[in-house]
């Protein structure tokens, strides 16, 4: 029988693991550790000094691959996706193959937690042959950034909305929605919304040392976020960042 646990470990503080990530964890006898070229070094280095921190189970061993990557520039954004996806899945498969067999369970450590904009789960269903998949719930960026900002996510019997910087550009702002939270977000799409009257909450490499926060009118902190972000790239050559917008000024 194998076993896959799709592990969600927070966004990036080992402070942030759960008691139930620290014991799947221990019981896994593989751990999976991808590598996403040496612009996203700084990722592996994470998940390395998670099982450095937490690991006691002494037979489990760790294996670094490196993860295909997504043609993002093909016209068909769903069939590019669903192709990595089937990339990854037989780059999963290999490397279970080559260091466990079809016997033991399997450990991912994934960013943030699996059910939210993370297509580990979708992953782990291509999978031959067909493990147990297991998940253990993490620490979201969502709740990262609202913990950053001492802010709560929804106002008082209010409903938001959780999208993607793609869909906020292309389609603007939801209709009957006051609060926004926007992921995956490759060009600060909020730049091409109306300000007028909009609050954002922003955060970059939450719970890592080099965390940045800024809230305010959009109209007056979006240049400076812009430019943070701009900033934070060519440091590390990659930047996470989440954000929550919000019609009306926020009440005190």
């Amino acid at each position: 029988m194998l076993t896959l646990s799709l592990i969600g470990i927070g966004c990036g503080d080992p402070g942030q693991l759960t008691l139930a990530a620290v014991r799947a964890i221990n019981a896994a006898d593989l751990i999976l550790i991808p590598r996403k070229g040496a612009a996203k070094a700084d990722l592996a280095d994470l998940r390395r000094t998670i099982c450095e921190q937490v690991l006691d189970n002494q037979r489990a061993r760790l294996a670094e691959f490196d993860l295909p990557v997504r043609d993002a520039e093909g016209e068909d954004y769903r069939k590019g996706v669903d192709d990595w996806h089937d990339a990854v899945a037989q780059a999963w498969s290999g490397e279970i193959a080559r260091h466990l067999g079809d016997r033991g369970k399997v450990a991912l450590l994934i960013w943030g937690d699996p059910s939210l904009y993370d297509s580990s789960l979708r992953i782990a269903r291509r999978l031959q042959p067909a493990p147990t998949i297991e998940v253990v719930p993490g620490v979201t960026a969502i709740q990262a950034l609202c913990a950053a900002h001492r802010i709560p996510l929804n106002e008082i019997a209010e409903p938001f909305l959780v999208t993607t910087g793609r869909r906020l550009r292309d389609a603007g702002w939801p209709v009957g929605i006051d609060t926004v939270v926007v992921m995956l977000d490759g060009g600060a799409a909020f730049q091409s919304l109306d300000s007028k009257g909009v609050h954002i909450w922003w955060g970059a490499c939450l719970g890592m040392p080099d965390q940045l926060i800024m809230a305010g009118p959009l109209a007056e902190v979006g240049p400076a976020i812009v430019a943070a972000r701009q900033e934070a790239r060519a440091s590390h050559g990659w930047i996470m960042d989440t954000y929550i917008l919000r019609r009306n000024a926020p009440r005190a």
